[in-house]
């Protein structure tokens, strides 16, 4: 999309305004004033239908699943996702495409005035992830959508996108991150994920542990709500690597569907399929979903930065992975699905993540590491990264380049071997920032 250099001013003024709003890492755990904020704007997020989408991994795939499955169907769908890999406009998404500059500062100014004036009647003032959250919630109900598909920001009971009243919840496998806000059990972490199933609402269960399974049927059962489980009630019943992706047979609630080729690698891809098109069979009742649309709603999904493959010749993979649940399926992929002799990691981590396990998944399958960091003030210093990934490679096999781009650079004119015989994969990994800051960098290098 071309977009004109006062439409883009415009744009970057706005995002600028909602930065200086509290980070969102900062989070006050309430969703006091994100309720009233949408009721002082006319509740924009009850005018349409909704589907929410929460858990630990896999959440923003498998909202894009949602949306390629329900826009296959013949519907406007409007998406909202977090965080974002280029820009934020990503993050609201209208029948698959990333917002117009157009419509998101006719509805940035729309609710201009009422963030301002909700800032003075709370002790803390709107959050810019409250605030974008709002911007959402306003630009499908005056696009209009016909659904809406909502990821979770973090947690799920008091996070900002849960004034939805959603027809279809969805709780992607629940693992261990952001336990200063969520606790440091499971028990805990999906006591608070489970705040999003609602009352009298219908529940799809992605694969869980005993522990985090055991809690969100209690708290269905408590408001009931109708449960349909991963491996119980539906199933990725068999799964083919093929080229570019995999092929799929998914046992669903009504029917069982099959020759689905899904253009992503890896099996929590097909995981993610399985629960995707189990909650559109739920949004649209008790017929089968039509399988060209399903097969058709499919094979146009993308997930950037999700194991991603954006050049060849070096073969460049990038991957948010950012804690080592991810880290594993991303381990998982690489080993069952490419065939590389070497693979040479660039790997930048945030300051409050679990590098050390990051890097303990990634050490059986990556040869070389090169530690950098991205440009984010939470990015954990090069210096620091390398101490850890050196403890578990070995000093040999670790490399520190803390500028992002020579570290990008660095591994490409390392995997180029004129003469060899060997196949040597780029991997870009660990933080969602270091991958949008590699896809942004190698678009501009690769395309000279």
């Amino acid at each position: 999309m071309m977009i004109s250099p006062d439409d883009q001013e415009r744009v970057d003024a706005i995002e600028q305004a909602l930065l200086a709003r509290w980070p969102e890492t900062r989070i006050a755990p309430s969703t006091e004033r994100i309720a009233a904020l949408v009721d002082i704007l006319g509740s924009p997020q009850l005018t349409y239908p909704t589907i929410h989408i929460g858990g630990t991994n896999g959440k923003t795939t498998t909202s894009r699943m949602v949306d390629a499955l329900l826009f296959a169907h013949g519907l406007r769908t409007g998406r909202f996702t977090s965080p974002h890999l280029e820009t934020y406009r990503e993050r609201i998404s209208i029948n698959g495409e990333p917002i117009d500059p157009k419509e998101l500062i006719f509805s940035y100014n729309d609710i201009a005035a009422y963030l301002d004036l909700m800032d003075t009647k709370f002790e803390h003032p709107i959050s810019f992830f409250e605030a974008i959250t709002a911007l959402a919630f306003a630009a499908f109900a005056e696009h209009p959508v016909d659904v809406g598909v909502i990821e979770v920001g973090m947690g799920g009971e008091w996070d900002a996108t849960n004034v939805v009243d959603a027809e279809v919840s969805v709780i992607m496998p629940i693992g261990y991150d952001h336990m200063e806000y969520l606790g440091n059990t499971l028990h805990e972490i999906a006591a608070t994920k489970a705040g999003i199933i609602k009352e009298g609402g219908f529940v799809v269960l992605a694969q869980q542990e005993p522990e985090a399974a055991k809690e969100l049927i209690r708290k269905a059962a408590e408001v009931g709500a109708d449960v349909v489980r991963e491996g119980v009630e539906f199933s990725v019943l068999s799964r083919a690597v093929a080229v570019g992706g995999q092929l799929l047979t998914i046992q669903g609630i009504h029917d069982t569907y099959d020759e689905i080729f899904l253009p992503l690698h890896g099996r929590h891809q097909a995981a993610n399929a399985a629960a995707a098109l189990v909650a559109v069979e739920a949004f649209f009742g008790d017929q089968p979903l039509d399988i060209d649309a399903v097969r058709a709603g499919f094979a146009a999904v993308t997930s950037p930065g999700r194991c991603e493959v954006v050049h060849r010749d070096p073969t460049v993979i990038l991957d948010a992975a950012h804690n080592p649940h991810g880290a594993k399926a991303l381990a998982d992929t690489l080993l069952n699905e490419f065939n590389f002799d070497e693979i040479i990691a660039v790997v930048g981590v945030f300051g409050d993540k679990d590098a050390t396990g990051i890097f303990q998944e990634l050490e059986p399958i990556v040869d070389h590491v090169i530690v950098t960091q991205s440009s984010s003030s939470r990015a954990m210093a090069s210096s620091e990264l390398e101490k850890i990934a050196s403890s578990i490679f070995g000093p040999d096999r670790v490399f520190e380049v803390s500028d992002l781009n020579s570290a990008l650079d660095r591994a490409v004119a390392d995997s180029i071997r004129p003469l060899s015989e060997d196949t040597v994969g780029i991997l870009v990994t660990g933080s969602v920032v270091t991958v949008g800051e590699a896809r942004t960098y190698f678009r501009k290098k690769f395309s000279r």
